[in-house]
This record gives C-alpha cells, structure tokens and sequence, in this order.
C-alpha cells in the first residue's frame, strides 16, 4: 500500500487565495498526494462573548475579526476546487461544524478529514461516518475510550477510516511523539494508522513513523515560519518539502514488502559465496 501524504495548509494562507494556490503549487511539485484546508462558521464554532473579545491581528482588535479574516467562503474554494484540477492534486477540509461539513459536500471531495478536536462532537462524527467516504481521523487528545466511540460509529456505517496518530501540541517536541502508539492503535482497532505531525524538525519524526509502519502522513506546511498565525511554526517550509516528500517515499522502498525470497542481485552472491555442506 502506497505512502498517502497530506499537505495541511489549514488556515496558514492568512486568508489570502494567492498564498493558497501557492501553497497548492509547492505541493504538487513536491509529490504530496494532497492538500487539506479547514472550513469553520465562526457563529456555531465560537460564543458570541468569545468573538467580542479582544484579538490584536492584521485585520482588526477583536476575535471575530481575526476569525472571519482567515476564513474562505465558497468563491474562495470554488478557486482553490478548479485549480487542483487543473494541477491533478486531491484536496479536503476538516469541518469544524455541521454547516460546513454540509457546505464540502458540494465539491465531492475524495475523503474526508475528522480533526483531533471535533471527536467530541457527536452529532458531527456521525454526519461525516454517514456519508461513507474515506475518512482519516485525528486521534490528538483523546483516551482510548474516546477513539474507540467514533471507531464504533465509523463500523456501524460501514463508512472507511483510518487513524491518525497525533499530539495536538503547536509546536511538538520530537520527544514526546511517542510514535509507540501507531502500532498500538493498529492492533487495538485492527485499521490502518497514520501521523499528522505538528513539530518543528523537517523530517526525522515523519520518517520514524514510517519505519513503524504508518500508511499516511500529514503535515501542515507553509511558505514561512515566521508569517503571522498560531500553525505557522509548527509548519515545513516550501522550500523543504520536495526533501522530505523524497526521504518518506525512499523509506517506503528500503522497507520493502517484508516477504523473505532471494533477490537477483543475491543470486550471482550466492554462486560465489555460499557454502553448501550437506550431512
């Protein structure tokens, strides 16, 4: 099975379609299978008294204005629809409200995203599981117990999932991936299990997730770290993409198929080197 790699622009284009299909560009060039955003309404996400208070940002002093200036609305992803067409990468959203999920399904996306925050809406999981699209769902702050809630949704729809391994920290320390957990939600829910990572090395943690046997990886990227946004340092960084995009995929060569058969290349080894003393 194929390496699935998602670049996580979210809302790293600061509002901007230019910095979006940028963004979109670099990573088709780099090789990633596809590009996510989110969709949020600001009105069902947040209270009212959240969106009234104060928030210094490049497009005002209170929270809404920050919200609303990140946010794309549908002549926005119409745009960012038509142009990963034309570039042939897939591309998703994670809703983070039951009017947004219903607002994707204009576009039939090709799979959807359940973020690590939205496990606890309920009536949102079961929107998304009914829809019986592959789903790949975050597992960042979340017991056992919780995961085990949505996975139970997802079976009795009959609806594709895969998991994704997370530590919903901005910027992650390398040390506290505790990437031990693929492999043990692989075992626990008999499904295969991927990374979304948020640390700031390129790509160390990635590939180590890869060794352990994770079948996607999702990254957020952006154009540069120090741009203004609470995701930017927590990002890759365009001009690194095409590496690390090269080192995942050479790992998912080195890793082979796990089946133990002499290659050609012993073969002509063998003839010269192996000793052969019957009893």
């Amino acid at each position: 099975m194929s390496l699935f790699l998602i670049a996580e622009i979210g809302i790293n284009h600061n509002g901007d379609l230019k910095i979006a299909k940028q963004l979109i560009k670099e990573s088709k060039l780099a090789g990633f299978d596809a590009v996510k955003f989110q969709k949020r309404n600001i009105d069902k996400v947040y209270s009212k008294e959240y969106l009234d208070s104060s928030r210094e940002s490049p497009w005002g002093s209170t929270q809404r204005q920050q919200k609303e200036g990140l946010e794309f609305g549908k002549s926005e992803y119409d745009e960012i629809e038509k142009y990963c067409k034309e570039l042939n990468i897939l591309w998703s959203a994670s809703a983070w409200d039951l009017e947004s999920q219903k607002f994707l399904r204009q576009y039939n996306l090709s799979f959807n995203k359940l973020a690590s925050p939205m496990l606890g809406n309920m009536p949102l999981v079961k929107m998304i599981a009914k829809e019986n699209i592959k789903t790949f769902i975050s597992t960042g702050m979340s017991t056992l117990e919780e995961i085990r809630t949505v996975v139970k949704i997802f079976e009795q729809e009959n609806c594709p999932f895969e998991l994704m391994h997370c530590n919903s920290t901005y910027p992650l320390k390398d040390e506290n991936a505790n990437l031990l957990c693929i492999s043990n939600l692989k075992n626990l829910f008999k499904c295969n299990v991927g990374y979304s990572g948020h640390e700031t090395s390129l790509y160390s943690v990635c590939l180590a997730a890869v060794v352990l046997g994770a079948t996607s990886i999702e990254r957020h990227i952006t154009l540069d770290r120090s741009m203004y946004g609470s995701d930017q340092s927590a990002s890759v960084e365009t001009h690194a993409l095409k590496k690390m995009v090269n080192e995942l995929r050479n790992v998912e060569k080195i890793l082979g198929n796990g089946e133990k058969v002499i290659t050609e290349s012993e073969i002509i080894a063998r003839k010269k080197l192996r000793v052969q003393i019957d009893e």
